[in-house]
């Protein structure tokens, strides 16, 4: 089974703002995943075209199942309020994360990370030389439980904070909320913690190390597969997508 999660930058280039969901299907179909997990996915936003991130993916996939889920709703630059259940199937203004599978999925779960930080922090968005102070987010994480060919696991998709502490925090939060769902358990996504915190915070095992941040220099890795069980894995090398500033992390188990 190969797993996958990528922090999109929805749809976008760090020099280009156009999205093309031509572009984003052929990327996302290069990675060859049967789960995959993505970050940062627009659902009905202007600057994405209105597109339906989520399901050009579950297409490319080969028409996966798939759910999204919004963080916020809004435009994430200037003005949004953050998502609640009763958006899950919201069409216009989304953004959050999105889990997709080609297995059967037995049930979904949703957790929302709150608080997020309630004070502006420092950072340097893609492209940019000068850093801008901006307002933390609301994250959440969603969970499948999927029936995989080696049997029944839950597998889950997130998105922590970039704020040091908070994301910490949520990544204990996500993982107590996991380990009460039917096991194993796998959690993939932009942690944005280094492998050595995530390793000590969570305990859990990580099934590959790979700088994929940013993508024209990979420096340090942000993106996580890791499990609560010790399985027999390999990265799998796949080409650079033409879109994001992450790498995606691509493991076979």
């Amino acid at each position: 089974m190969r797993l996958a999660t990528w922090n999109i930058l929805h749809g976008r280039t760090p020099a280009d703002a156009a999205v093309d969901g031509d572009r984003f299907a052929r990327a996302v179909a290069a990675l060859g995943a049967d789960v995959l997990a993505l970050q940062e996915v627009d659902r009905g936003q202007p600057r994405s075209g209105m597109l339906d991130l989520t399901a050009i993916a579950a297409e490319a996939m080969g028409g996966a199942a798939s759910r999204f889920a919004p963080a916020l709703i809004g435009e994430p630059a200037r003005q949004w309020r953050p998502a609640g259940d009763g958006d899950l199937d919201a069409t216009a203004d989304g953004y959050g994360c999105a889990l997709l599978s080609r297995h059967p999925v037995l049930r979904w779960h949703v957790l929302r990370l709150e608080p997020s930080a309630r004070f502006r922090a420092p950072l340097r968005e893609p492209g940019a030389h000068e850093v801008t102070w901006i307002r933390d987010e609301p994250r959440v994480a969603i969970a499948a439980t999927v029936r995989t060919p080696t049997g029944d696991r839950t597998i889950a998709a997130t998105h922590l904070s970039f704020v040091p502490g908070v994301n910490v925090r949520q990544l204990k939060r996500t993982l107590r909320w996991l380990e009460a769902l039917p096991g194993p358990r796998v959690l993939m996504g932009d942690l944005n913690l280094p492998g050595a915190v995530v390793r000590r915070v969570g305990g859990w095992h990580s099934l590959a190390r790979q700088r994929t941040f940013p993508a024209d220099r990979p420096m340090v890795q942000l993106d996580h597969v890791l499990s609560d069980e010790r399985l027999p894995a390999r990265r799998i090398r796949v080409p650079r997508p033409p879109l994001s500033d992450h790498l995606p992390l691509v493991v076979e188990v």
